[in-house]
């Protein structure tokens, strides 16, 4: 007994160390793809139904920019599950609401008078299209920035800080260090919602979250940039523009859930601060890292 109890346990061990060693292929290419940048790059990855964890710099706090916008949609949507809100709830937003030009906003662009949308459409407007007029109207609707932190903290996602919405996060540089997050935490978010663990959202705001997240429209180079022009990818894109007097990007991110051929997943977030990288490079950085994962889950990479 004792030794088939000793047989089990090297088995193990065993098993353990093949799981690692699997997974020191891909980490290893991550470094080899940021060595060279001048950038932090954070990045998680979950693969493999969870088996699989790896990250690098993944305790970091790194601003947020507009990914946090998929935090707001997941607060607004939890508001609707309660019945307090309704997607299909009309709300009208005034020429006067408007954010001014210089404010990434293709509902302004569309609707320069202002006009009546439904919380829906202002989700989409936000998660798919990065809108910051919606996306402060959606924080409005259910209070404030800290509104949403306090959503997430109540559904222990702890690594995360929600202070500003865009118009304020963009009046002073130093203010989208306040809307932060983890590499770790992102993917964990990813997960746990995308998994709908303990039925956080209901069945209609689950597929309409992830509907809306596939039909993200920015940042085509960045996780989908080399994936096969089939490849399926949930996912949202921050970005804070170039600081004109250092010459530094503060953040450049994506993170989502990309989908294999075989109808499996991998969860993965990659986020670019101090980087005197041009915006290309900084896009590259994430669609090399996502085209090595991508590879390695295909078997290209072994």
């Amino acid at each position: 007994m004792k030794r088939l109890f000793q047989l089990g346990t090297l088995l193990l061990l065993l098993s353990c160390q093949t799981s690692n060693n699997k997974t020191d292929v891909l980490r290893n290419k991550i470094e080899q793809i940021v060595s060279d940048k001048n950038a932090v790059v954070g990045v998680s990855i979950i693969g493999d139904n969870g088996k699989d964890t790896i990250s690098l710099n993944g305790d970091r706090r790194f601003p947020m920019q507009s990914v946090f916008k998929f935090h707001i949609a997941l607060a607004v949507l939890s508001e609707i599950d309660k019945g307090k809100l309704s997607l299909g709830q009309e709300i009208e937003i005034g020429k006067d609401e408007l954010l001014p030009e210089g404010f990434w906003s293709p509902l302004r662009d569309d609707n320069p008078n202002g006009g009546s949308f439904t919380i829906a459409r202002l989700i989409q407007y936000s998660v798919s299209q990065s809108d910051n007029d919606a996306c402060d109207v959606l924080i409005r609707l259910i209070g404030t920035p800290k509104t949403v932190e306090e959503y997430f903290k109540k559904n222990n996602i702890q690594d995360i800080a929600i202070r500003f919405n865009e118009e304020d996060m963009q009046a002073r540089w130093e203010n989208m260090f306040e809307n932060w997050t983890t590499p770790k935490t992102a993917s964990e978010t990813l997960k746990m919602f995308y998994n709908n663990e303990s039925n956080l959202l209901s069945k209609d705001s689950y597929e309409f979250i992830w509907k809306t997240m596939k039909e993200t429209a920015t940042g085509k180079n960045r996780l989908k940039g080399q994936l096969p022009a089939e490849a399926i990818v949930a996912h949202k894109t921050g970005w804070s523009g170039t600081n004109k007097e250092t010459g530094i990007t503060a953040a450049l991110n994506d993170i989502g859930i990309v989908f294999l051929p075989n109808g499996e997943h991998f969860v993965i977030s990659v986020f670019v601060t101090e980087s005197k990288e041009n915006f290309e490079t900084n896009e590259k950085i994430i669609s090399d890292i996502a085209k090595a994962t991508y590879d390695f889950y295909t078997g290209t990479i072994k």
